[in-house]
């Protein structure tokens, strides 16, 4: 019988507690622990999420209104290159290559300068006197600003056109 019971004591563990004490011991702890329970936030915890949340919350809208700011830039810099190729294109078209300056406004916002000057090329090896045709550089200028408080913004092509030569 004896060795009965040690194996009954080994299978409940070498370091067994009495029943009794056991029972007081998770009583006591199960009260202990219900008693520091809380039901909410504390007002400091609030007032933490609450300027996290804040934070977040200007960081993206600062994000977002730099994006839009800068689509707009890139929107105005996309018309403004198309009003100067435009204007690129005319010029020896729809008026001739010589030399000029012409001034203008597109859609009320952008300012366009058109240029015409002769190009010299020389070359030692060339006599380009006798060629039939002549070189010309085109300057376009474009500017446009929202108001007086910022700086215009600027966009400049130049290209070069040859025409025939005009009689002297």
């Amino acid at each position: 019988m004896n060795a009965k019971k040690s194996k009954d004591s080994y299978a409940r563990g070498v370091l067994s507690i009495p029943t009794q004490a056991y029972q007081l011991w998770v009583g006591n702890f199960a009260r202990s622990v219900k008693s520091n329970q809380q039901h909410g936030f504390s007002l400091l915890e609030i007032l933490i999420a609450f300027s996290i949340l804040a934070v977040s919350l200007g960081i993206l809208l600062k994000i977002f209104s730099t994006g839009i700011t800068t689509a707009q830039v890139a929107d105005d810099y996309t018309n403004a290159v198309q009003i100067a190729n435009n204007l690129i294109a005319k010029t020896g078209v729809e008026t001739p290559l010589k030399i000029s300056e012409e001034l203008g406004i597109e859609n009320d916002f952008y300012h366009w300068r058109v240029r015409v000057n002769p190009q010299t090329f020389i070359s030692p090896e060339l006599d380009l006197r006798d060629l039939p045709v002549e070189l010309f550089n085109v300057n376009v200028l474009v500017w446009w600003g929202d108001d007086a408080k910022t700086d215009d913004r600027v966009l400049e092509l130049n290209t070069l056109k040859l025409a025939a030569k005009s009689e002297p």
